[in-house]
């Protein structure tokens, strides 16, 4: 049963990797928190498996996303590279950060930006396009900042990237891209520090290579790499504001829920 509930998960997070440019982190860590809770693992360690868990799974999100926006044309790439060397230092720092805070602290710590996604989507609240786009420098450490802060909670970075891109003047369309082809050094960085940093945690259930939870991440890339593309699909034809509405809804819930 648990399984299925990963191959759903995944479907779930492929399509909106594609659609909104995230790594589907923000949904994939939630449902994950519940599930090992239900199954029993230790308190202090699952909130810490589930983010690995959603790290590594965005690895292979990500991959079809990005084949899926580059048929399109719509990758920035040298905005992607240079992003992508503030990353490789922020996420290993991010990883460190999260393993350092407790599992109750962490799951708050979701839960307020959880709220703070929703509320950002339920309102449509976007920068405006005021700057161009930064130089080397400054996109270095932008990469550094989203890095840092998506290892925390676990996601790719697209509710980060897509605002800061918006903002710095790129189309809307190529921000999505260029966010979902940065979700893939944070997932790959990240993933990998949660599994050194848990590697001899005894606290872990079997099955678990560090904080990443094998039967979880296999279930959620199965289809989340169908679905990725059918969603970067969707970015390209669909207006997604009622969807935007009834995600934001969802991450309410689970904000709120992940406070009290």
């Amino acid at each position: 049963m648990e399984f299925l509930l990963y191959l759903l998960l995944g479907a779930c997070a492929g399509v909106l990797a594609g659609l909104f440019g995230v790594g589907g982190g923000i949904i994939i860590v939630p449902v994950l928190v519940f599930s090992f809770t239900l199954q029993g693992f230790d308190p202090q360690v699952l909130t810490h498996l589930a983010v690995g868990t959603s790290l590594a799974s965005i690895i292979f999100t990500s991959v079809n996303a990005v084949r899926e926006h580059q048929r399109k044309g719509a990758v920035r790439w040298p905005v992607f590279a240079w992003m992508t060397v503030g990353i490789l230092i922020g996420a290993g720092f991010g990883a460190i950060t999260a393993e350092a805070i407790s599992g109750p602290h962490l799951q708050r710590i979701i839960g307020v930006f959880a709220l703070v996604v929703a509320a950002q989507l339920a309102l449509d609240l976007k920068p405006k396009a005021s700057r161009t786009v930064p130089g080397k420098g400054g996109l270095t450490l932008a990469g550094t900042v989203i890095g840092w802060a998506s290892a925390i909670f676990g996601i790719g970075g697209g509710s980060l990237t897509v605002p800061f891109l918006t903002w710095r003047s790129v189309p809307m369309q190529q921000a999505v891209a260029t966010s979902s082809a940065c979700g893939l050094p944070i997932a790959v960085v990240s993933a990998l520090s949660f599994m050194i940093l848990g590697w001899h945690d005894p606290l872990l259930p079997a099955h678990s290579l560090g904080f990443v939870y094998l039967p979880a991440l296999l279930g959620i890339a199965l289809t989340s790499m169908v679905f990725a593309r059918f969603g970067a699909r969707l970015a390209h034809r669909l207006s997604p504001r009622l969807l935007k509405r009834l995600f934001a809804a969802l991450l309410f819930c689970v904000g709120l829920s992940f406070l009290f």
